[in-house]
C-alpha cells in the first residue's frame, strides 16, 4: 500500500512586488530598445519618456520608487568599464 502523507498547508509565494515587476520590464525595454547603444542625449529622451510611462502603468510606485527605478534604468544602460582602460590610465 502507498504511504500517504499528512496533509501539510501549502504556502503559495506572493511573487515578485510592483517594483521588481517593474524593474524587470524596464530592463527588458533597455536590451530590446538598444538604448545602451544611443546617444546620451536620446537616452536621456528615451527615459524621460518610459519614466511618465511607467507612472501610468505602475501607478502603485511612488516619487521615490520611480527615481529608484530610473537610476537602475540609467546604471543598467550604461556600458561596462574595461579592465584596460583602467590598467592603461594607471600606468600613465
Amino acid at each position: 500500500m502507498a504511504r500517504k502523507t499528512p496533509n501539510r498547508p501549502r504556502i503559495f509565494s506572493a511573487g515578485p512586488s510592483v517594483f521588481e515587476r517593474a524593474r524587470d520590464e524596464m530592463f527588458q525595454q533597455i536590451m530590446q530598445c538598444g538604448v545602451v547603444q544611443a546617444d546620451p542625449r536620446h537616452q536621456e529622451e528615451w527615459f524621460d519618456d518610459t519614466m511618465a510611462y511607467f507612472e501610468d502603468r505602475y501607478h502603485e510606485l511612488d516619487a521615490v520608487q520611480l527615481t529608484e527605478l530610473r537610476i537602475l534604468g540609467e546604471r543598467f544602460a550604461r556600458p561596462a568599464k574595461s579592465n584596460v582602460a583602467q590598467e592603461s590610465a594607471s600606468a600613465a
